[in-house]
Formats: structure tokens, sequence, C-alpha cells
């Protein structure tokens, strides 16, 4: 499906090394995590700095082929570089009952001590994580165990509530419903291999089964911000966190927020990337283009953890990928745009100013408020929200937002004029509603759209509202019917140049399934038009743009894999016109 450039594959590395296939660490109760060990020649007579990735996809088949470009690459470059199954998951012994929980902290920090142990290892250690393994290296981070001096962060988040898979403005994500799927079928319960566990494999596994919760109950019985997501969010104290951080992502992730946020708040030597990338580190995968991330990642430990000077501190706190107006598909092989920079963020030297719109009933996206200010009504019907691909997107084929003309439908729209040159921001568009709703309960869905020439429709950034937050995330408010109400909110951040004889389009709708989950009852919104606004990031280019360049992506060989079945994806979206009936088949 794609002519994407892959990776170059290095095998010419400054240090030999060989992969341990599993060692085993053990911890203070008795329990053993398996690891995978990709150890330099040496390193036991001139021990090396160690790199640490921990989470609970098993090592020897479930991220293998992720595991061995980026572990074999940080070894190559002298770097003990391990990859340990969490405790319940792969070959670990022990129970996996949840996500984060305070056991897989304390036993990270007993993981890291022990790795600081070994008379291969100098005693400096870094933690690298994508996904799970983002979340828990700031979580782990913010205990601070001694030996641990510096992380890298991939598409993780800082808070568990707002930003996670499970929740975004006091909504249901519809990928909360198939994340607990895959924690069942792919996570914990799964089998440990016999070949590295022996005949108690069976037994291992029936524990598992018997002892893994439904999630699905767990994670809807907390629909608040209470403290089961304070937990393990480091939102809640970013001050805990006093080592340099690397935080990098990708403007087509569920988690390009966090990377702003946590440049915004850390106190500690910080750098963040965010590429054009979906559900990835970059090197691999896309939308493109890629980049030679891993060479980032050396010069990012070899500054941190071998104390020498790479220059890596001297890059831009943010760089990121500027994305082009782009034609709306499922899957995109490469992205127009170009590399910018930040030197500091936020911005503070006038490099980002605010355009303001107002909504107005006509239709349009005024600059003057006072153009039409009619109370303008939608309910919008439940497929709304069918072109708009997957929350936390992997480069799949299907799972990118597709042509917005459908949902736009069942929104209300507003337009504006064709813009003369280019216009691009950075960051976090700012929504501000007046509105009345029919019912207790309702949501608001925002998307902020690129309508090509031809009136084809881009989706840009978006963003969500459980109306009953109005007041808070903890105390949720039942609405009052007919009552005027304000609100103000985020669009997810994103980078965007919006070209010539393109125009934007604001579309406010009240569903947006299945990316969010219905509110009990289809609300009538009522918008008030004119003081209904939304406030753009504008961003000048800066000279300082022209000096960010990544060079082609490279990585350690990858062992043979064997594809048995090739799986396929695929979403179809279909209405019968005799009943109405829409039907959306994944």
């Amino acid at each position: 499906m794609t002519n994407r450039p892959a990776p170059i594959v290095r095998t010419d590395f400054p240090y030999a090394f060989k992969v341990h296939e599993t060692v085993w660490i053990p911890m203070s109760d008795g329990t053993r995590l398996a690891a995978r060990l990709w150890l330099p020649d040496g390193a036991e007579n001139t021990p090396v700095p160690a790199v640490l990735e921990y989470v609970p996809y098993r090592r020897r088949d479930g991220t293998r082929t992720r595991d061995e470009p980026m572990h074999g690459w940080f070894a190559g470059h002298g770097y003990a570089s391990i990859r340990v199954d969490l405790r319940g998951a792969g070959d670990s012994d022990g129970l996996l009952h949840d996500e984060y929980l305070e056991q897989e902290q304390d036993d990270a920090i007993e993981v890291i001590a022990w790795i600081a142990e070994q008379n291969w290892c100098s005693s400096s250690v870094g933690m690298i994580g994508i996904s799970w393994g983002g979340f828990n290296g700031l979580q782990v981070a913010a205990r601070r165990p001694p030996a641990l001096k510096a992380i890298v962060t991939a598409c993780s988040t800082d808070d568990r509530y707002n930003d996670d898979i499970h929740y975004m403005g006091g909504c249901v994500l519809g990928d909360n419903f198939s994340w607990a799927s895959t924690f069942f079928g792919r996570v914990s319960p799964p089998p440990p291999d016999p070949e590295i566990v022996g005949e108690r494999w069976r037994e291992m596994w029936q524990a598992r089964l018997e002892a893994t919760p439904l999630l699905l109950e767990t994670w809807l019985s907390h629909q608040r911000r209470d403290a089961y997501w304070k937990h393990g969010s480091i939102c809640e104290d970013y001050a805990a966190i006093d080592i340099p951080v690397f935080s990098i992502g990708g403007w087509n992730d569920g988690y390009q927020n966090a990377i702003p946020r946590l440049l915004e708040h850390l106190e500690v030597p910080r750098i963040g990337v965010i590429g054009p990338w979906s559900h990835t580190y970059g090197f691999r995968g896309g939308p493109g283009p890629i980049a030679d991330v891993l060479c980032e990642f050396v010069r990012w430990w070899d500054h941190w953890l071998k104390g020498e000077e790479t220059g890596v501190m001297d890059e831009p706190m943010l760089r990121s990928y500027m994305m082009g107006s782009h034609r709306p598909a499922a899957w995109v092989e490469t992205l127009p745009g170009r590399w910018i920079a930040e030197p500091v963020w936020p911005v503070t030297d006038g490099g980002i100013t605010t355009r303001s719109f107002a909504l107005n009933d006509r239709g349009v996206l005024a600059d003057d408020p006072e153009r039409g200010n009619r109370p303008m009504t939608i309910r919008s019907p439940l497929q709304t929200g069918f072109a708009s691909g997957e929350w936390c997107r992997h480069d799949t084929g299907t799972d990118l937002a597709t042509d917005q003309r459908m949902d736009d439908s069942g929104s209300l729209c507003f337009d504006s004029e064709p813009v003369t040159e280019a216009l691009e921001f950075l960051g976090a568009p700012v929504v501000t509603l007046e509105f009345s709703v029919d019912r207790p309960i309702a949501q608001a869905v925002v998307r902020l759209n690129d309508i090509h020439p031809d009136g084809a429709v881009s989706r840009i950034t978006w963003g969500v509202k459980n109306l009953t937050h109005l007041e808070g995330q903890e105390m949720p408010q039942a609405l009052e019917p007919g009552r005027r109400y304000t609100i103000a909110f985020k669009l997810n951040d994103t980078a965007f140049s919006l070209q010539p004889g393109h125009r934007l389009r604001v579309a406010v709708s009240t569903s947006y399934f299945p990316m969010v989950w219905p509110a009990p009852e289809l609300a009538t919104l009522t918008l008030m038009p004119g003081t209904s606004t939304i406030a753009l990031p504008v961003r000048a280019p800066r000279e300082l743009d022209e000096t960010i360049a990544f060079d082609p992506p490279q990585e350690a060989p990858s062992g043979k894999v064997t594809v048995i079945e090739q799986a396929t994806m695929r979403q179809t979206a279909s209405m019968d016109a005799q009943t109405g009936f829409w039907q959306l088949e994944v």
C-alpha cells in the first residue's frame, strides 16, 4: 500500500553487541520479571549506561519487530538496552490487574535499581517508552529512583482523564471500548511462552484468565475526574519530575496535546518533537515524512547518560512539522509541509498572535461579530462522526479522518472567505460557545476544517466537551433546559498551514459517534452566533525554521518474521434508503 521510504538498516555500529533472549529480574516479593537484553561486548569490563523499556506487550513476539530496530541501535551505540515485560504479562510472573498501578511503578523502581547494580552498567539508567511505556516513564520519573537520569516519553500523556484513550472533555471515547477488548485479548490473559517458563505455562495462563477483571466496567465506573484518574497523571504535580525529559509524538496521534503541556509546565531540561505521525516513534509508520529519531535519542542519551556534548540541548525547545493542506483520505503516505521551530514554549516573543472569528447566523466566520447573531439550532443525527477516523491512529490504512462533508451535513457550519495568503497556526485553537440545550445532559463537538477550492473538506483539528462539566470535572451538574450558558474550551493542538484559495470551516455538532459515545438522549443545542467565537494561535514564520531538518531514518536489523495471515482493516458506512437506517461496519 505504501511507497514510503523504509528506514536505512545499519550494521556498522561503533559497538558490537549480543542479544540475551531471556534475563530474569528478581523482585523483593519473589516475583521474577522476564527481560530481553541487548548488551555491548566488553560491558562487563567497561560498564555502560542502560536504557530501559518497560511494557506489558510480550517481548518475545508482541513487540519484537519494534524492539529489535531500536534496542539494537542503542546497543550498537554503547548502551545496555533492556526490554522488560510487566508483572503478569508476557513471560513475567504475577498478575496484571489494570493500567499504571502503584505495583507497576514499585516494580519499575526495583528494576532500575537492579540494572544499576549489574557489573555491565555504569549505574546511569535512562527510560524510554511509547504509549503505555511513555506513560510509565513519566510516572516512574515522578517517583525519583536515584539511578534514573533522563527519559524519552513518546505518544503519552500527563493527564489520564482528559487526554487518554478513555475520556476526552468528560465524554467517553469509543476507543475506550476497543482498548478494553485489546487489553483482554493481547495484554494480560495471553499465556506465557512454554519455551521460557516450562510446564507451568498452563497454570500461569489459568491464573491470568481468572484474575483479569472486566476493565471496561472499571473504567466506566469512573466517569468523573476522581482519585482513580489522578493517580499516574503527572499534571497533578509536574514538579515531582526532576530529571530531563524528551517528549515526542505526532499530530495524527491521539496524544498530541501532552507535548506542549509538558514543555510548558515541567521545570527540568526538556525538548519536544512533534511530527506528522500517528501512534509511532517516528522512524517507522506514518504519515510521512518519517525521520531519523533514533539518532536524536542517542544524542539525548549521550548527553545525559554519558556526559558528552552532543548539541542536543542547543536545539529549539520545540521542533514541529507544520502540516499543509492535503486531500482527505483514510490513509496518507506523506503529508505536505515543513519543519518549524520554537526556541521556547509557550512562545513569549510575540511570534504567535491570536486571531478571532465570530460564528454568525449566515454560516460565516466573520471578523465582525455584529454581522449576524440570530439563534441557530442543531440536533445532530447519530451518524455525525462516521468520517471521524480513529482516536488513536496507527497508520493501518483506515484510521485517518475522511472527507468531512458527511459529518458537516449534521452540523452547524461557519465558513470563512478564501484566504489570499497562507494562514498558519501552531497550538490549540480556543472555541467559545454561548448556548442553551433542551436536555439535562448534552455534548458539544467542534471541528476546524479545511475547505478545498473544489469543495472537498479535510479535518484540521477538533475537540469535544461534556456540557455538564461547565463547573468542573469532579462534580458535573445537570444542565437546566432553556438556560443560556457560555463555555470556552481548547481544540486539540495542531500545526497547520491553510493554503491560498482554501477556506476555514467551524462545524458544531451534538454527536460524534463512534469517536465519542453519545449522550443518553438526542439533545437540541441552540447556539448564539456573534458571541460564539473561535480564536486561532496564528504563527509567523521564523528564520530559525530554515535550520531544522531531519535525516532519513535509520535503524538496527530486525529478525525474520513469518506472516501466517495478513490482517486487513476496513470501515464501511452505509445507509438503507428505504428505512433511513445507517450502519457502520468495522
